[in-house]
């Protein structure tokens, strides 16, 4: 892969500014503060576009590289993949993703994957390798291979690393005790305590006594639930007894006007009765009492009569006492007549009277009988609505209505009572059943949690493993060569006086000098390990991908001594005179080395 061309409308201070390149060696020259840095994050953002982190910044990046006076905010990159495949791509870094076209200038941005968070990853597809490995490899800068003293062993260590794993950041050693504390403090096992495993399971077994303890309740909750339900039923229907026993006494009330009719009524058949009797008893006495009477007079007369014609027909003597006595006689039947008259005259008078009773006797007795006849009709016509009561509200006896309505109110009250109690109970029920239903989320929760963290552990053991066998591969594969690789690089760049690197068991990096002696690399120069670290980062990059990719460098080799220079410069020009080189320096020392050399570069000042 080369790129072609760059056209940057606005990326940081720099605008309008179009960069050509060329195979091979590229100077990018400028002083310092030319933008010779923001042109290298100009290349990767256009790869792979900017974010709006940090990464260890005080600000986002989108905007620490927004334009200072550019109204654009985008630009343009042009360049050729090994198989002669050519492509450019346009960002406008406000927006998410860019536009690709072919050579033939066809919109193929669709044609690769977009990722909700990096965007389109066309340029993944295309090489194979994600941003960080591309500044990880392909760009190498001055930072990363000037070290001081104390910083030796960190560039030994990375060294060592980059050929026990092909990763310079990457320890192999340091993984596994990474990965297994990790292990330990992430996850833990059986041995530890206090771990997130450890303390969840404490949780699980403390939840599932709990638990235990609260099961009862819900076999509570259902009696309670059927016992509520039917005293709920029983108030219900007692509630119901008690309306239709009240609305009962409501329309028994509305019939006292049928008894007070009837009462009345009947009161007036007493007090006809009670007239008819009297004037019974009064016609059959005045009969009785005349025809005694008149009775008596007459034996009396009569006695009294015979008396006396005997008394003065035998005993007296006297002449005129004989003639007195028939005289009396004659008078007192004379009175007697008379008074036989005026006795038959009485007689027609009572006869009357009994006439006038009798017929009195009758009209009472028709009222009477009109009167019964009435009472009758009240009486059937109040029995039938106390049916019709009893009917409608399903009341056996109306006698004691009041009374039943209070023993049925005071049966509603103690049902109710029970009711509340019970009540009272279901409610802490419920409370013990809602911390049920909690502990059960929770449980779910920490099981959930549980399972996350035994996968995670052995997700982690895999790992370890998986490492292992990759390592050992390595080892046996890769490791191999990078130190082929990296001894060639290291032999020609100096001059031959190193001609072997090797890593012994123990990790340590050996170099073999001219003379054939193996000294640890500890033990060699800071530049000697400068040169050591970039041929190990340049022999990198022809492992990392399928293509030929460019190698860019910058200010790499600012505490370079001449004799140095010239061997890298002279590597780079032989060794990869098939692969671009892109050299950003702020010091001419490349360009007249090259030039001493005479050596084709292709200059780009800023």
């Amino acid at each position: 892969m080369k790129i072609n061309n760059l056209k940057i409308n606005g990326f940081g201070k720099i605008e309008n500014k179009e960069i050509n390149l060329k195979d091979g060696i590229n100077i990018i020259y400028g002083e310092n503060e030319s933008g010779k840095s923001t042109i290298l994050k100009f290349i990767t953002s256009m790869f792979f576009g900017l974010t709006k982190n940090k990464n260890g910044g005080t600000i986002p990046e989108n905007e620490k590289y927004t334009p200072w006076k550019a109204e654009e905010f985008s630009g343009k990159i042009s360049y050729e993949l090994d198989n002669n495949e050519s492509f450019e791509v346009f960002r406008d870094f406000n927006k998410k993703n860019p536009k690709i076209f072919n050579k033939n200038l066809e919109d193929i941005s669709k044609q690769f994957n977009i990722d909700k968070t990096k965007g389109n990853e066309f340029f993944y597809e295309q090489i194979g390798i994600e941003e960080d490995i591309f500044i990880s490899s392909v760009i190498t800068k001055q930072s990363e291979v000037i070290l001081n003293e104390k910083e030796q062993n960190a560039l030994i260590q990375k060294i060592s690393n980059t050929l026990g794993t092909g990763e310079d950041n990457i320890s192999y050693l340091n993984i596994v005790g990474k990965l297994k504390k990790k292990l330990n403090d992430e996850v833990g096992s059986a041995n530890t305590k206090e771990r997130p495993i450890n303390i969840i399971e404490s949780r699980i077994n403390s939840l599932n006594i709990e638990k235990n303890e609260l099961n009862e309740y819900q076999a509570n909750k259902f009696y309670t639930d059927s016992k509520i339900n039917s005293l709920k039923e029983e108030i219900k229907i007692k509630q119901k007894e008690l309306e239709n026993l009240r609305k009962a006494n409501i329309e028994k009330e509305k019939t006292k006007d049928y008894q007070n009719k009837i009462s009345i009524n009947k009161e007036i058949l007493n007090n006809i009765q009670y007239e008819i009797n009297e004037n019974i008893n009064n016609k059959e006495k005045y009969i009785i009492e005349e025809n005694k009477k008149i009775s008596l007079s007459n034996i009396f007369i009569i006695i009294a009569i015979i008396a006396l014609v005997i008394i003065s027909l035998t005993i007296f003597k006297i002449a005129i006492l004989k003639i007195i006595s028939p005289i009396l006689l004659i008078l007192y039947i004379a009175y007697i007549l008379l008074k036989l008259n005026k006795k038959k005259n009485e007689n027609h008078n009572i006869k009357l009277k009994h006439k006038e009773l009798e017929n009195k006797i009758e009209v009472l007795k028709k009222n009477k009988e009109n009167k019964c006849i009435e009472i009758e009709n009240l009486e059937r016509e109040y029995n039938n609505k106390l049916a019709q009561i009893k009917k409608e509200y399903n009341v056996l006896n109306l006698d004691n209505l009041i009374e039943e309505i209070d023993n049925k109110q005071a049966e509603i009250n103690s049902e109710s009572l029970k009711l509340h109690t019970i009540e009272i109970d279901y409610n802490n029920i419920i409370l013990k059943l809602e911390k049920l239903v909690n502990i059960e989320e929770e449980l779910d929760n920490l099981k959930e949690e549980k399972k996350e963290l035994e996968q995670k552990r052995n997700n982690i053991k895999r790992t370890l493993e998986y490492l292992e066998i990759a390592y050992n591969k390595m080892k046996e594969q890769i490791t191999p060569k990078f130190t082929e690789e990296l001894s060639k690089a290291i032999e020609e760049i100096s001059d031959e006086k190193y001609k072997k690197v090797q890593v012994n068991t123990e990790g340590r990096i050996i170099v073999e000098t001219d003379s054939g002696e193996y000294i640890d690399a500890e033990n060699l120069s800071i530049g000697t390990i400068d040169q050591l670290y970039l041929s190990l980062r340049i022999s990198a990059t022809k492992e990392i991908t399928k293509e030929n990719m460019p190698l860019i460098l910058d200010e790499a080799f600012a505490y370079y001594d001449e004799k140095r220079l010239e061997n890298i410069l002279k590597y780079l020009s032989k060794k990869y005179k098939e692969k671009q080189t892109i050299i950003f320096t702020c010091t001419k020392r490349e360009i007249e080395s090259l030039s001493r050399m005479n050596m084709k570069y292709n200059l780009i000042e800023l």
